[in-house]
């Protein structure tokens, strides 16, 4: 099954009974890495890090924080170090990783720390078969999104995205569309002058530079078929301009991938669903995505000595 589907050998890091309770095939504790790739056809190679004790799926609990926690150190580890091409990191919930001491607001800031990258060069591109989109802003309240726009944010946005399509998906000279923020780009003014005062000096001061970018462009007109297939990516000015029209076409094989990183990591673009835990009634497309696309990022930053 995993060869039909195209996944590259992979394994888990933390605890090997949490996995056999949500999971009735066989999981095969390891203790290196290197061990991974004999057991892959036959079973789920786990790198054991803690014992996450009397684990109940769907009931989060401070041990299973605590292991979660530790996994996710392990395993910028072993990316860090070469011992794993990437990581792929599992929606968590964060209210019971804050009572065992983690303290940043994700996995995205814990990651970008850990490798030495400053939190806002660290950026979030969503991606599908169709669609890749960069937020600008991210989790901040609508009302504050036009005060937070910046010329220098959204040239530093492009940047890493440009970069981040070279080495993730060999794509040599990238095209990117920037959305508008306002109704129609703003209508020459009329509609909101973030536009004219801050968008497009972003885009003009980056095309002088040779980048291969164009708007603001109307969003509403941005995200279908043909207009799809004139850009590598979109730069959006909200969260939900970004991930909308992603969830809408490649909702059951988003993937996040994160750019700016000298390691690969993404991850599924999907909450934790504890509603669901242990049902077995859970949709992996997305999971199975992020796994390829770790793999993919990871061989063309080889093939390409990044």
């Amino acid at each position: 099954m995993r060869k039909a589907r195209g996944l590259p050998s992979f394994f888990a890091v933390g605890d090997a009974a949490s996995l056999r309770r949500v999971w009735a095939g066989p999981v095969a504790p390891i203790a290196t890495p290197q061990e991974a790739v004999a057991l892959f056809d036959s079973a789920l190679p786990c790198l054991q890090v803690a014992d996450a004790g009397d684990i109940v799926p769907g009931s989060p609990s401070v041990d299973g924080a605590r292991t979660a926690f530790q996994a996710l150190e392990a395993a910028v580890g072993l990316a860090r170090t070469g011992s794993a091409a990437g990581i792929v990191t599992a929606p968590v919930g964060k209210e019971q990783l804050y009572g065992v001491g983690f303290t940043h607001p994700g996995q995205t800031e814990f990651v970008a720390e850990r490798c030495g990258v400053a939190p806002h060069n660290a950026v979030m591109m969503l991606a599908g078969p169709s669609l890749k989109v960069v937020p600008v802003t991210i989790h901040i309240p609508l009302a504050d999104v036009p005060s937070v726009l910046t010329i220098d944010l959204i040239r530093a946005r492009a940047t890493t995205t440009v970069k981040g399509l070279q080495r993730n998906f060999g794509i040599p000279r990238p095209r990117i569309v920037v959305a508008g923020l306002n109704p129609h780009a703003g209508e020459g003014g009329a509609l909101g002058r973030e536009e004219i005062e801050i968008i497009s000096p972003a885009i003009d001061s980056l095309r002088e530079e040779g980048m291969d970018i164009v708007g603001p462009l109307s969003a509403d007109g941005l995200f279908h078929a043909r207009a799809r297939e004139t850009y590598d990516a979109v730069l959006c000015m909200y969260h939900d301009q970004a991930l909308i029209p992603l969830k809408t076409l490649h909702f059951d094989e988003g993937v996040n991938i994160t750019l700016g990183l000298p390691i690969v990591r993404t991850s599924p673009d999907h909450g934790t669903a504890f509603g669901i835990a242990g049902k077995d009634n859970a949709n992996p497309g997305a999971m199975m995505a992020a796994l390829k696309m770790a793999a993919e990022a990871a061989r063309s930053r080889l093939s390409h000595g990044l």
